[in-house]
């Protein structure tokens, strides 16, 4: 990594959901709870091998932006709500960005937050 670029402590959670009102739900509790800043949603063909086999489906994928403290709330929040056995639950750190765009993620998540 470059010296002038440093890990900001923020980054972006991917999740897929089986239906846009899962995805809808999910989005809605974790905003709620002020455990994301901000989620996009689309839908999505996902290829996979799940019990021996490839699978394509249609599914909607969250594009979640939060604190990585928070990735253990943000993770047990997800799995509380989903309905697959093993959902995808990815965090991918934000290594840059404008800082008035990391300042907004600060400012509207809970860092405090209780589980």
């Amino acid at each position: 990594m470059e010296e002038n670029q440093k890990l900001t402590g923020l980054g972006v959670v991917l999740v897929t959901a089986s239906s846009q009102t899962q995805g809808e739900a999910i989005a809605r509790s974790l905003l709620e709870n002020k455990l994301a800043a901000c989620i996009n949603m689309t839908a999505v063909n996902s290829f996979y091998t799940w019990q021996g086999k490839i699978n394509s489906d249609s599914e909607w994928q969250l594009i979640i932006k939060t604190d990585l403290a928070l990735f253990e709330l943000v993770s047990g929040k997800i799995q509380e709500l989903h309905s697959y056995d093993v959902p995808e639950i990815i965090a991918l750190p934000i290594v840059a960005g404008s800082q008035s765009y990391l300042s907004w993620i600060k400012e509207n998540v809970n860092t405090n937050v209780n589980s």
